[in-house]
């Protein structure tokens, strides 16, 4: 469990920390392409969330203090990254049921001319006068 001591030291660590304005526009101007949230901003820097905003305030020419501001919950570039991760995942799902219904057909092909009786029946079609099994009496 932590200390008061403990928690006031890293407090004091945090507290006196600076990143030069270079970091700091680089952050902005990765928030602003949308590269890096600002809440992943705060996580990768261990700075808190008033500070990124007030980088961004300050370096920003698009985002103003006073200006309401939508920000999304994920990067467009990590929703796209992911969203294509998804559709790669079900092309290769349909890949291998494809195959798998290709093998299936043939081999129905394969059993239809070694036994002689049609496997697939049409749609609409109806049975076959003796194809029925039925009860000898």
């Amino acid at each position: 469990m932590a200390t008061p001591e403990s928690v006031k030291k890293q407090f004091d660590q945090r507290r006196h920390r600076t990143f030069s304005v270079t970091i700091r526009k680089e952050v902005v101007r990765k928030i602003e392409n949308n590269l890096l949230s600002v809440s992943e901003a705060c996580t990768d820097y261990q700075v808190s969330k008033t500070s990124v905003y007030n980088w961004v305030y300050k370096y920003s020419s698009l985002y103003q203090k006073g200006h309401r501001q939508i920000i999304e919950p994920m990067s467009s570039s990590k929703q796209i990254k992911t969203l294509k991760e998804k559709i790669k995942e079900l092309e290769q799902i349909v890949g291998q049921k494809q195959i798998e219904l290709d093998f299936l057909n043939k081999m129905i092909e394969i059993t239809e001319d070694d036994l002689g009786i049609d496997i697939k029946k049409k749609a609409g079609s109806r049975p076959k006068s003796g194809s029925g099994k039925t009860k000898k009496h």
